[in-house]
């Protein structure tokens, strides 16, 4: 996609004490932490030049001169980078005020502290195509009770909840995993209002305010992300960095995904659900998905909801249904990187069925529409993939787009590749499988 070659196209917030830090490293800047022997600022440059987004700007402040010094024009790198140097902290984007005027239209907005590997002209894409003033991207994690959560409306967000929200503290408020990953693309006409004041706070000041007029976007991805902020995790960071998952979790290489169907897979089957109440995770379900993760599988819910043809069941509370689960989920460090569902049903005459909604469509299982349209969206690998199931349509489903198929159940089925007795067990089998 073309951009104006003239105007830094990047910023890099690198300016920050890095307080959680600071005391183990006291002679370096937090974005100077080593991580297998790179600056984790070094990483982001490679990342963004792989990308093609070659015109850096990098804020920076405390102990500015170990970056300058260290990467200087940016030449050894096949980048130009210049700096703006903060002589008192102007907050999370005073700085982006005052350089506005060097700025492309549309720019990358990164956390000087991220360690990350992602298409970013794929995130760049969808920015233009939405034609909001700003795009934050968002992702799920292994502990999302400690992070702000945005909640969205398709691309929109319409809420964004900080860890402290006194909603939160309710032990049944259950939310969508997506959390801000610290990666945003901006429009810089959004600094034209920003308020007259000596520290301007990012989310605050700036991002926030945009949701009321609907000019704050989302953009969700299964791509690695992870901030440097704790001691703790650079030793896990660094294993996963040499071990090249860090690089295969980009989404311009093909992933490998298991596709998982919900009920009487994930949650005890109790006939046709459709009271929140009677959502339950099956024993080991978590430890299960927690491994699939750390095996580098997207973790996919495909699940038939004819309850919502029915009349039965309404998309919003399916939809609080599905946030339990991943709330229930998060709490024990395991997630989903995506979950669809299809609401149609072939059959009428149910008292209160939706009309619109009852007909033979291309996504309910065994058809493989909704296999199809996860493949689109994270560029899936049906081949290295996994359809796990515990009926013969799940099964059908996946040896029709050329998934290895698993079957959840006491007894084996002859059309599926392997048979076991619950999620918790194929992971363990997948674990035996992949690692030495």
């Amino acid at each position: 996609m073309k951009r104006n070659s003239d105007k830094f196209d990047v910023v890099i917030m690198a300016g920050g004490m890095g307080t959680r830090v600071a005391e183990n490293f006291p002679l370096i800047p937090k974005p100077m932490i080593l991580i297998n022997d790179i600056p984790v600022l070094e990483h982001q440059i490679k990342v963004l030049a792989d990308s093609g987004f070659k015109n850096i700007l990098i804020v920076v402040g405390h102990l500015h001169s170990v970056i300058t010094s260290y990467f200087d024009s940016g030449e050894n790198w096949g980048v130009k980078i210049k700096y703006f140097v903060e002589e008192t902290p102007l907050g999370t984007a005073g700085a982006l005020y005052k350089v506005r005027d060097l700025l492309s239209a549309n720019f990358i907005l990164l956390n000087g502290d991220l360690i990350f590997d992602m298409d970013l002209e794929r995130l760049y894409k969808f920015h233009m195509e939405s034609e909001r003033l700003a795009t934050i991207t968002v992702h799920p994690n292994s502990h999302p009770f400690d992070s702000a959560i945005v909640v969205k409306k398709g691309a929109e967000v319409v809420k964004w909840l900080s860890k402290d929200d006194p909603s939160r503290a309710d032990d049944e408020y259950w939310y969508s995993n997506c959390v801000n990953a610290g990666i945003h693309v901006l429009n810089k006409s959004i600094f034209d209002n920003i308020p007259a004041k000596d520290k301007v706070n990012l989310d605050r000041d700036i991002l926030k305010p945009l949701i009321k007029s609907g000019n704050l976007s989302a953009y969700s991805t299964t791509e690695y992300i992870k901030d440097m902020g704790t001691l703790d995790r650079i030793p896990e960071v660094e294993r996963e960095i040499a071990s090249g998952f860090v690089h295969s979790k980009n989404l311009t290489f093909k992933q490998k995904a298991i596709f998982i169907d919900r009920d009487g897979v994930v949650n005890k089957h109790v006939g046709h659900l459709s009271n929140i109440e009677d959502f339950e995770l099956i024993r080991g379900v978590e430890d299960a998905i927690s491994t699939l993760n750390n095996l580098g599988y997207l973790c996919i819910i495909v699940t038939n909801q004819p309850v919502i043809a029915r009349g039965e069941l309404s998309v919003n509370q399916l939809e609080m249904i599905h946030n339990k689960m991943e709330t229930l989920l998060g709490k024990h460090g395991a997630y989903l990187d995506g979950i669809y569902y299809c609401p149609h049903h072939p059959d009428s005459g149910f008292e209160g069925e939706i009309r619109e909604l009852k007909f033979d469509c291309d996504c309910r299982k065994p058809k493989a529409g909704l296999l199809l349209a996860a493949k689109e969206a994270f560029n899936i690998d049906f081949s290295k993939s996994w359809m796990v199931g515990d009926h013969i349509r799940d099964i059908q489903a996946g040896n029709s787009v050329g998934c290895k198929t698993a079957f959840i159940g006491e007894n084996e089925l002859s059309e599926a590749n392997v048979t076991f007795k619950s999620l918790l067990s194929f992971s363990e089998f997948l674990t035996s499988r992949e690692r030495p």
